[in-house]
């Protein structure tokens, strides 16, 4: 994140999130935590307890750095944790936010479905919650959710496959290779289900081939292709499999759905093992992907990756922070969908953001000229 970005975010929430006497108040410390996380802030608006899945994935890190840092400006003492991708892990770091009086819990599920007795001892305190860009699952104890429109990330995979293969004028076959994410992560069908509701057509008409076969007959059917954990070790070995199995014959694949950059690294991977080209005259398939992380900006760069949906977390943590802030006062809530997010218990009044399409033409003005990278990042 730049500095650039980071005075900006500053003077954002000095001027819109907080009161100033909040801001004049704040006093600033910081302590390591035996639990991988740290504890910082200021003593005046009390304690948030921030839970994010795991460090591996760039986006985490950058999330949970610029949530704490819009929560410490507004007075907010912060516990931010990281779980490691281990769910035991995470439902302990919560029940620790608890009981050192945390008023409210900003939570990234590692399982959207294993955190409800923790969420009950939350709500016997008191303590409201909001789901971060992943819905916590079966308990009425989440208060509220924050996200991107998920199933709007998918269609805009799917309409790029869509129109970059010309499939609506009746282009094709395509050898075609869906990927969908994690299985314990409730985001992960919103995406395919996006993505599918444009794709699958192509798929019944023959214009799309999977030739392993790996082509789900329906949206609910999106598990069986699931990559547990977002890994791109998996992603990679699976698609190694698929292209040894299936495509050692000289057959090309024309595309690849994958649901975000994470996978789409793995994807990459195995196609320039395989002996895939980028580049003029190259024949590496169209390849989709979310995050906009920074390796996989540079394989668009390299003609690696064809886009990436990107999600610019820095609008989320905004956002969440004025929720958080809302909680506290006892004001109204910022929510604009309170139909689509049930989480099997309840509707979670939900505060939806929109997502965008970069490819490697748009990078300069979507990403570097907002700051989200500097151009000495991506060596422009």
């Amino acid at each position: 994140m730049s500095k650039t970005w980071k005075k900006a975010a500053v003077v954002f929430a000095t001027a819109g999130l907080l009161t100033a006497s909040l801001a004049a108040c704040s006093s600033e410390r910081a302590s390591d935590d035996p639990t991988g996380g740290t504890t910082a802030g200021g003593d005046t608006g009390g304690l948030i307890g921030i839970a994010m899945p795991t460090k591996s994935l760039e986006r985490w890190n950058r999330d949970g750095a610029h949530l704490t840092e819009l929560l410490e400006t507004a007075g907010f003492d912060t516990s931010l944790q990281y779980a490691d991708n281990k769910v035991d892990q995470q439902i302990t770091q919560i029940e620790n936010m608890i009981n050192e009086g945390a008023k409210v819990l900003v939570i990234a599920s590692i399982d959207g479905t294993a955190l409800g007795p923790v969420l009950e001892k939350a709500a016997e305190k008191d303590v409201k919650v909001i789901a971060y860009d992943r819905l916590i699952n079966d308990t009425p104890n989440v208060d509220y959710y924050a996200t991107f429109d998920n199933y709007k990330v998918g269609q805009l995979q799917g309409e790029f496959i869509r129109d970059q293969l010309k499939l609506d004028s009746g282009e094709g076959p395509y050898n075609f290779e869906p990927f969908a994410g994690s299985p314990d992560d409730n985001n992960a069908k919103f995406f395919f289900s996006g993505a599918w509701d444009i794709l699958s057509q192509y798929v019944e008409s023959g214009q799309l081939v999977a030739k392993s076969g790996k082509a789900p007959k329906t949206n609910e059917e999106w598990t069986s292709i699931g990559i547990l954990g977002w890994g791109s070790d998996d992603a990679q070995a699976e698609m190694e499999n698929r292209l040894s199995s299936f495509y050692n014959d000289g057959t090309k694949l024309d595309a690849v759905l994958s649901p975000n950059d994470s996978l789409a690294l793995g994807i990459a991977q195995a196609l320039e093992s395989a002996g895939y080209k980028a580049g003029e005259g190259g024949d590496w398939p169209v390849l989709t992907g979310q995050d906009a992380d920074q390796a996989n900006v540079l394989n668009m760069i390299d003609g690696k990756q064809s886009m990436t949906v990107w999600k610019d977390t820095r609008a989320l943590g905004d956002a969440v922070a004025e929720m958080v802030q809302q909680i506290v006062k006892g004001e109204t809530v910022t929510v604009n969908d309170e139909k689509t997010y049930n989480n099997n218990v309840k509707v979670v009044p939900t505060n939806l953001l929109d997502p965008m399409v970069v490819t490697p033409d748009t990078i300069q003005s979507a990403l570097v000229d907002s700051e989200f990278y500097s151009a000495s990042d991506l060596g422009l």
